[in-house]
């Protein structure tokens, strides 16, 4: 999105700490995931009290400090993963990062399809936080936001991956399951001038609405709380804001 691109056990830890937030990653899914973060150095240097990325056994969970001022980051999961040769993006069927289990800081971005929560922290009172539960880089997990506060919350709540439009399903497990669904972009013949990536002659949000979007109605249908396509702000219901003066905790939930 153009905003971004930009184990504690079974009981949720206390509250945020002086100097940050308390982030709670939750796998809620009835399979071991592979959590994983990311921080564009680029926007800002402030990063999470947490590796980016660990193994997650079924229904447990990991809190840790998320700076007031983390800007451009991202969390997500990735399935299927095997680090005990050649780690990499390729370790995982989806979801992979350079670096293996844990994310390169600088290169280490989820490989697609990949279903994202996006957040940029705040510390300015008149400037509140912005997050969102991104499908712009395709779909592998349920996933949701939820804020305290009372803030929105951001949500993908759908297995996207079994009604997925054929030529986007994907990748399979060795049961020929798929556990992901592609965005139109990453099939996309022509990337680089396409509505689908809102690139080359469609990269403002007037040449690329949301109707030329292949698939735009699966996705946005399924899931109406989640950033689907680069100007889905127009939406009323992708980005999601919450006043950095209430100091709120976020808990991401894999599965919910």
């Amino acid at each position: 999105m153009k905003l971004l691109n930009a184990a504690f056990g079974s009981a949720f830890l206390g509250a945020s700490t002086v100097a940050g937030r308390t982030f709670t990653v939750y796998n809620g899914c009835p399979f071991t995931i592979w959590p994983a973060i990311f921080t564009d150095l680029n926007a800002g240097s402030a990063t999470p009290a947490q590796a980016t990325g660990w193994a997650a056994d079924a229904y447990t969970a990991v809190s840790f400090s998320v700076p007031d001022n983390w800007t451009a980051g991202r969390i997500w999961a990735r399935r299927d993963c095997d680090f005990s040769s050649n780690p990499g993006p390729n370790s995982c069927l989806d979801g992979g990062c350079n670096g293996g289990l844990e994310c390169d800081a600088h290169t280490g971005t989820g490989v697609p399809p990949a279903s994202l929560a996006e957040f940029t922290l705040s510390t300015d009172p008149d400037t509140p936080d912005y997050y969102d539960v991104s499908l712009v880089d395709g779909y592998n997990l349920p996933v949701r936001i939820s804020p305290t506060g009372g803030c929105h919350v951001a949500d993908c709540p759908v297995d996207l991956g079994p009604n997925c439009p054929s030529n986007l399903k994907g990748p399979y497990d060795s049961t020929g399951f798929p556990v992901g669904c592609k965005s139109a972009c990453e099939v996309d013949s022509d990337p680089q001038n396409s509505p689908n990536c809102c690139s080359g002659q469609y990269n403002t949000k007037e040449t690329c609405p949301s109707s030329g979007v292949q698939d735009y109605a699966y996705f946005k249908g399924n899931c109406p709380n989640s950033y689907v396509y680069a100007y889905d702000e127009s939406s009323g219901t992708a980005l999601w804001t919450c006043p950095s003066n209430t100091q709120a905790d976020y808990t991401i939930t894999f599965c919910p």
